[in-house]
This record gives C-alpha cells, structure tokens and sequence, in this order.
C-alpha cells in the first residue's frame, strides 16, 4: 500500500501515523468524519499524517539542569530567575522578616537594661534574672506551640504567635511603669508567644521546599533572625535618644501587628493551596521533597494529637538533637545577653560603641548562615550523605566559636575582642545546617514537637547561662572564666553529636 491513498480529490481525511501502513490500535487515531449530505453520497480520502510524540509541558518555559527525583524521573531544576521569583523565596521572605522582628523584640531588653538598672539600682545578678525572664516563658511553649504546628500547621500558629509576642512587646513601657512583676510577666508573655516561631519556620520550609534546598531556605530564614539581631541593637540605642527608654518597644511592636496582616492575606501552609503558584513550582516542589502520606495536606492525615514522647525520647538521635540544641541556645543568649555589658564593663566603652560591636557580629552571621547552608546543599547535591553533611556542619558550628571564645578571652582592645567575637558568632552559623534542619529530616511527621522539646532543653540551659554569667561576673568581677568554661561545653557537645547525629529517617513508631 502505497503512503497516499487517495479515494477522492474533495473527500475529507481520516488520518493514521505515518510509521505503519496499516493502523495501529494502541496508537491515537485523529478522524475528520463529514456529515451525511441528504441528497448524494460523499466518498472519502484517506492519507496517513505523522503525529509528534507526546511532550511534557509546564505552565511556562524554564532552563536549567535534570536531576531525578525519589520515583526516578527527571526534575528540571529551576534556573536564578525563576528561583529568585518563586513563591517560596516569597513564604522564606516572610518567615524571615517574623524571625528578624522575633529577635529584635527580645534583644531590645538587652540594650535598655543599661539605663534601667541604674535608674532602678538593679545589680548585674538580678539584671540576669530581668533578661531571664523572658526565658521563663520561652521555657513553656515549645513543646506544646511544636505539637499545634504539627497538627495545624506553620501559618496559622506563626501568624497567632507574631501577633502575641507584638502585643506583649507594644506593652512592655506600660508594664515597666506598673511594676517590676507586671515587667517581668510581660517579658515572660513574649517568651511563651515566640517559643512557637522556630518550630513554625521548620513546618513551613517542610512543606514548601524540596530536600535539596531546605539548608538553605533555612540559612535564609535564620539570616533574617540574626539580622534581627544587628537590627535590635543598632536601632535601639537610637531610638531610644529619640523616643525615650521605652521607644523601640512600641515601634517594634507595631511593625509586628503589619506583618500579621500581610501574613495571613499572602501565605498558604501549603503549596497546594496557593492560589498563584506555577504548575512546574509546584510539581517540583512536590517532587523534590520526601514526604510520607502521613504529612500531606488534609484533616484526616494530620500527625498525632499526644506525639508518643517515650519512643522519641528512646532514641540516641533526639538526645543528639536536644545536646546540640541546648549548647547552640547556652553560646548563643549568653552572647545575646551580655555583650553590650562586656564591652561596656571590660573595655569602658559606651552604651551605642557597645551596641555597635555587638551588632557587627550578628550582621556577619546573617551572611554565613546563608553561605553554610547554600554550602550543605550542594554537598549532597554531589552525594555527600546527609548525615556527613549534617556532622561537618555542626562541627563547624560548635568547634568555630569553642576556640573564637579562647581568642576573645585573651583580646586586648574592644576591636581585636570584636573580630573574636565576630568569628565566634558567625560559625555558630553552621549549626543552622546541622541541627536545625535536622528536625525534618530524622521525623518529618514529628518535626514539630521534636524541635519543641529541643527547644525546651535549650531554654533551661540559656537560662543557666543568662543568669549564671551575670552570678559569675559579680562574684569574680569578670566575664572570662565564665567564657572558658563556655568554650569547654562546645568541645563536649560536638563530640557527642558526632557519635550520636544522623541524617537518616528515624522509624519512632517502630517499637524498640
């Protein structure tokens, strides 16, 4: 049969691929089939057409590179733009701006502690207890504020938690002027609303990126938190020449109240549910990530209500997790805590010098944290296995700032006790690619509440470092002792996360 067959030069087409001269069932079929005409018949003309093989199409153009996913079929890795333009840099966006202004809420007490204790008479042992107080708050809600994101998920939990915490910032001047408990009740009100940001953060990266970027929408979220930082002490001695003692207080507050706003009319706890997101974002995002049915979206797979803590607390990872949790906390609010009164007490500088070395350090670790995490994506991009990746990066983490404190105890000028300083905190960075994305990845359904009671440990323990250096620097007369002793814990606690730390999934509902 020749590939023409012609019946009639005027008849209609009845079309087969070119490939087989006689037509094949398996293959589609495309007819153009007239309609009878009332009065003659009307012969037709069959001609065999090349049909293109079936492609696969997205919603719009991208470039970059394959990798396969979980099932074995090709990603298309998105390319700078579309990454840049995505709608998860924009959910990361706003999780960090929360955690940014989560930190400069609380950093501000550490600035305006200079002139309220000698406007008070408070002395360095109970100006601690003062700082602690927000710690005291901060200790309740972890556990609890991890297992309502678990069961509610990231957006509705952040977006109450951002609300409270701004409401107890905004009246902290009012509470202040009332009463020493009324001062400590409020702080302690900001602890128990901002126990809730990190494991909210967590959920939502879970949710909104895949395995091979969640590093570094973490390093992201937490550049903003340790900008928030820079920003609380840079602004608040400022601000508080300007507006009074009590003035980064209200502004920061109000700040918090318009990111509620934009957070709940722009954010959905899952991409599923965004209304503007691109079919390929979202089919990569779903691709990419290694989730089981059990954290999907919908009310009849949410994880447990009572998380089975004895089975998480059976296990030597969680104990990894809790050890890294409670050092990173202890380093870190003592740093927070006490550095504008190191520099102030140490080296005589004053209160805005002081602010301005402490701010410097944290800026610095905005920028690692990316860095690190931007560093252990790519790691196991190129097969490095996730806990070699998660082992290195916390090790940096703890072993980087153990020896920075050394050189900062022997510094002899505030600007050589800066640059320590600054190294020590910007390798803490690290440790947001170690730990802090761990939570996902060794209980993805339990992320939540495992972070929570991490957080918990890391509470207690930045609360015997908040109050203890303040004890320490009053009976010895100064910091430096307290710094080696910290120094030492570092050491201790990379060596049990190295022992103990995975990057595998941990199977908790298995009993032992």
């Amino acid at each position: 049969m020749a590939s023409l067959l012609r019946l009639s030069p005027t008849a209609p087409l009845l079309a087969f691929p070119r490939s087989s001269p006689v037509p094949r069932p398996s293959l589609p079929l495309h007819f153009r089939i007239p309609k009878p005409h009332p009065t003659k018949h009307i012969p037709c003309r069959l001609r065999y057409y090349p049909l293109p093989s079936p492609i696969r199409s997205y919603s719009k153009p991208v470039s970059g590179s394959f990798e396969p996913d979980a099932g074995g079929e090709e990603i298309q890795s998105p390319s700078l733009l579309e990454f840049v333009t995505s709608e998860r840099v924009k959910v990361v966006a706003m999780l960090g701006l929360a955690l940014a202004l989560c930190n400069a809420d609380r950093v501000v007490m550490s600035v305006a502690i200079v002139p309220l204790s000698k406007a008070h008479g408070w002395s360095q042992s109970f100006s601690g207890i003062v700082q602690s107080s927000f710690l005291w708050g901060y200790l309740v809600s972890p556990v609890i504020g991890g297992a309502l994101v678990d069961y509610y998920g990231g957006k509705r939990v952040m977006a109450y938690g951002v609300a409270l915490w701004s409401m107890a910032t905004f009246l902290t001047p009012w509470a202040a002027e009332s009463s020493l408990s009324a001062l400590l009740a409020m702080r302690a009100l900001l602890g128990i609303a901002e126990g809730v940001a990190l494991p909210s953060m967590n959920n939502m990266i879970l949710r909104w990126f895949p395995q091979t970027e969640r590093a570094g929408a973490v390093g992201l979220a937490m550049a903003g938190f340790q900008l928030g930082c820079a920003i609380g002490l840079l602004l608040s001695p400022i601000l508080m020449s300007q507006a009074g003692v009590y003035g980064p207080f209200v502004i920061f507050g109000l700040f918090g109240f318009l990111w509620v706003l934009v957070w709940i009319s722009v954010a959905s706890s899952t991409p599923q549910k965004h209304t503007q997101i691109s079919q390929y974002e979202l089919e990569y995002i779903t691709k990419g990530q290694k989730l089981t049915t059990q954290q999907s979206n919908g009310p009849e797979k949410r994880s447990k209500a009572i998380p089975p803590f004895n089975k998480l607390l059976s296990k030597w990872p969680t104990w990894a997790l809790i050890s890294a949790n409670a050092m990173h906390s202890w380093g870190y609010f003592v740093i927070l805590s006490w550095m504008p009164i190191y520099f102030n007490t140490i080296y005589g500088v004053n209160l805005r010098e002081a602010a301005w070395f402490s701010a410097l350090p944290w800026a610095m670790m905005a920028v690692l944290g990316y860095v690190a995490g931007a560093g252990s994506d790519m790691m196991i991009k190129n097969e490095v296995s996730v806990t070699t990746t998660r082992k290195v990066m916390q090790s940096i983490g703890f072993l980087g700032p153990g020896l920075a404190l050394i050189g900062l105890n022997s510094a002899k000028n505030p600007a050589i006790a800066s640059a320590w300083l600054t190294i020590a905190v910007s390798l803490k960075s690290f440790g947001h690619s170690g730990f802090l994305v761990n939570f996902q990845e060794i209980a993805p359904q339990y992320a939540g509440v495992l972070h929570g009671m991490s957080n918990t440990a890391g509470t207690l323990a930045a609360i015997l470092g908040t109050v203890g250096a303040g004890f320490f620097a009053e009976r010895m007369g100064s910091f430096r002792g307290f710094l080696m002793f910290t120094s030492f814990l570092y050491f201790v606690s990379a060596l049990f996360w190295n022992i103990f730390a995975t990057g595998e999934r941990v199977d908790y509902d298995k009993s032992n």
